[in-house]
């Protein structure tokens, strides 16, 4: 028992919320191990929208609190960030059967003011008719509405902050399970399985952050009893490229809810989401034909060239773990979180509910709930410090321009797509190498050796599926024959 490894905290679940925790705490001082049973952002943290923003639609059900916390969120993950979160402006095209356009200008000047100064543009009405916005729409749209929230790389976002966290001295353990828990003199005391086998560690506290398995974590929920928890899945799907704008589209359906098209890796939009109630197993979730269907039907509402079955190229699902608040409707549940603490027979921080953009401010309220446990525990700071690769000081454009200059041989795309996923840490990609030959072997189209291996030294990518899809999504653009050749070569 004396060679037991002993911790302050130990977080369960590697999403965003555990991650951010982790974070957070090992920069206040603690002594923090992370342990996530599959890949970090493996499963809800990775299926998102992928979107930082206020959430434009809460506003219809009062969510005034959320709302204005998520818009201050916006702007300081937008500052410490910039590589993987950058501004997104969206197209609302005006349907009046389904909002009158007092009540859309009356939301988009509170979306605009609620959450204090902001560095984005203003939301503006838009005559749609003849112009490069309305150009794909339904001729019948010709009126609209422009507003600004983010976009974010939200399995990048997870793995910064698990990188951070490690580099304050966490500890972060992944394809780790967490097998048994038992109580022992006020402390918990936990067996894991890794891959290299079980072992015990103890902690003072245990934070449950396992988002859809919040209530399947052995040891923290006794026989028969339900969390305040609602799964709801939500999918999405790809297609080819609908326009040839940066900007995106907000579709207001006739069930009230919204769907977003979104550019997605230069070539394809991103159409999303869904809100449907889920059971069984989260890892298993995936798009439905009738979730397909309904995401294609809305798209054909708005757009005058809509997509078909058969261009859908891919797509996916994740399960939110929402805050059961007793809404009827999936799509009025609340995205605004709750942590619980209890303190027998051993301290236990519960997190239910909470949503990407909100990650950072959470962490700091999971925090603020175990002071008392930690006396000196350090002040909050994660407001004011950049993510890794986040300290660029400048705008991106420059940035790239800048190492386009220092790295004259480097293609301008690989080099913009490093740049968009790893800032200032692409340094430690290039290392010393001094042209293509340096990188190594092109294991795929687009993938050297030398970001490979940087993903297996500092990003915690043990699988293909690690680096195809979290790390990057090259996986979109191989073949399978392409995929079948990297494995052989991984």
């Amino acid at each position: 028992m004396n060679n037991t490894a002993q911790f302050d905290l130990l977080v369960i679940g590697g999403g965003i919320n555990g991650a951010g925790i982790a974070r957070d705490a090992a920069g206040r001082g603690l002594k923090v191990l992370l342990v996530e049973q599959n890949d970090l952002a493996s499963a809800t943290s990775s299926r998102s929208s992928k979107l930082v923003h206020g959430g434009l639609r809460y506003l219809e059900t009062w969510q005034f609190r959320l709302v204005r916390e998520s818009l201050q969120e916006r702007e300081i993950l937008l500052r410490n960030a910039p590589h993987i979160i950058w501004p997104l402006r969206f197209i609302l095209p005006h349907v009046p059967a389904m909002r009158p356009r007092w009540v859309i200008q009356a939301g988009l000047w509170l979306y605009d003011h609620l959450g204090g100064p902001v560095s984005l543009p203003p939301s503006r009405r838009l005559d749609l008719a003849g112009t490069a916005e309305g150009a794909p729409l339904r001729p019948e749209l010709k009126e609209g509405f422009s507003y600004s929230d983010c976009w974010v790389e939200d399995s990048r976002l997870v793995v910064l902050n698990a990188m951070d966290a490690a580099g304050r001295g966490a500890v972060v353990r992944t394809q780790t399970k967490l097998i048994a828990a038992v109580a022992e003199a006020g402390h918990w005391l936990v067996r894991l399985s890794g891959p290299t086998g079980q072992d015990e560690v103890r902690a003072k506290v245990v934070v449950n952050a396992a988002g859809p398995w919040v209530g399947d974590v052995p040891g923290f929920v006794q026989p028969g009893q339900k969390p305040p928890v609602r799964l709801i899945k939500g999918s999405h799907i790809v297609v080819p490229r609908i326009h040839a704008g940066d900007w995106a589209y907000l579709c207001q359906n006739d069930d009230g809810r919204v769907v977003f098209l979104l550019p997605f890796e230069q070539d394809f939009t991103l159409i999303g989401t869904t809100d449907v109630p889920y059971s069984g197993n989260p890892a298993l979730a995936s798009c439905s034909e009738d979730e397909r269907d309904y995401l294609l039907r809305v798209a054909s509402r708005f757009l005058r060239v809509p997509p078909s079955k058969l261009s859908i190229v891919h797509s996916f699902a994740g399960v939110r773990a929402l805050y059961d608040n007793g809404a009827q409707h999936a799509k009025d549940i609340t995205r605004d979180y709750t942590l619980t603490l209890t303190h027998q027979p051993a301290p236990v921080l519960s997190i239910y509910g909470g949503k990407i953009t909100t990650f950072r401010r959470l962490a700091e309220h999971a925090l603020d709930k175990l002071a008392p446990l930690f006396p000196g525990l350090g002040p909050q700071w994660t407001a004011h410090t950049p993510l890794p690769g986040g300290d660029i000081g400048q705008p991106i454009g420059q940035y790239t321009h800048h190492l386009t200059q220092r790295w004259p041989w480097l293609p301008v795309p690989l080099l913009t797509r490093w740049v968009r996923q790893y800032g200032t840490r692409i340094t430690h990609i290039v290392e010393t190498a001094a042209d293509l030959k340096g990188l190594g072997t092109e294991l795929i189209p687009g993938l050297y050796e030398a970001e490979a291996d940087y993903l297996r030294r500092a990003e915690f990518a043990l699988t293909l599926d690690d680096v195809l899809w979290r790390r990057t999504r090259l996986g979109l653009r191989l073949t399978a024959a392409q995929v079948a050749h990297l494995a052989r070569e991984w």
